[in-house]
């Protein structure tokens, strides 16, 4: 359905982590890279260590983004929340190439995938608030967080409509669960479209001006094979040559 050019639309993708990119650690970042090439994307790699300005010029070189997981929680000073004790170090470098980007595909109209830290990052970015602890914030039966390095957790979500209900087909999913953080109050032009069964969001749309923004709480570049996180990935690259046959 989304692949009838070959042209390979530049999804530009940043480091999780500035440590990560300063110590060469990439396995979880390939998982990101590895997903936009599957889906007929060229995935560019976004350094954390860029001055603005030449932040700003790889973000117009690009005709997509996915901002991916990280390890690091977002600054809860940005909205206006006291820290929790289990709240993670915030990454600052990470927190400003994603603000960059974000301000110029939300103004481009450019095609993004927010993943995990990164829908909660786009969150805070338009003026909304996280959950900074769900298990001690949202006591459920369900178990959102995993630790590091051991399988993915997995649990049922309902989709309440949107792209992601039109590439879904289908109003219950199943998604793996890696956060220990969600989104609280959607910021400016965030729809809610997926939660899981104890009302955490698991997914948003932005609704406030053109472009495909879609952020989905789990890791669809962790589950090969599954249907609608491929297509997640293939619908970004599809959006993303769009933009690339105007550039």
């Amino acid at each position: 359905m989304y692949s009838e050019s070959k042209c390979r639309p530049r999804v530009g993708v940043p480091w999780r982590t500035v440590v990560e990119e300063k110590t060469g650690q990439r396995a979880r970042y390939e998982d990101y890279l590895c997903a936009i090439q599957d889906a007929g994307g060229d995935p560019i790699e976004i350094s954390l260590l860029l001055a603005d300005n030449e932040l700003w010029g790889v973000a117009e070189s690009c005709d997509a983004f996915v901002l991916p997981g990280s390890p690091a929680d977002v600054n809860p000073t940005r909205y206006g929340s006291v820290r929790h004790n289990l709240t993670a170090d915030a990454d600052l470098p990470r927190e400003r190439a994603d603000d960059r980007l974000l301000d110029h595909a939300l103004t481009a109209g450019k095609p993004l995938l927010a993943i995990c830290f990164g829908i909660q990052s786009l969150n805070v970015h338009l003026a909304g608030s996280l959950v900074q602890d769900i298990p001690s914030e949202l006591p459920s039966s369900i178990d959102h967080d995993r630790e590091e390095d051991h399988p993915d957790t997995h649990h049922s979500a309902r989709i309440e409509g949107g792209q992601l209900a039109e590439l879904a087909g289908r109003a219950e999913i199943r998604v793996n669960s890696s956060h220990h953080q969600a989104v609280l109050k959607p910021g400016r032009g965030l729809c809610i479209t997926a939660r899981a069964p104890d009302g955490v969001i698991e997914a948003m749309e932005w609704t406030g001006g053109p472009g495909w923004v879609v952020g989905v709480q789990w890791h669809p570049e962790r589950m090969r094979g599954d249907a609608l996180s491929e297509a997640l990935f293939r619908r970004l690259v599809f959006e993303g040559r769009a933009i690339a046959a105007i550039r």
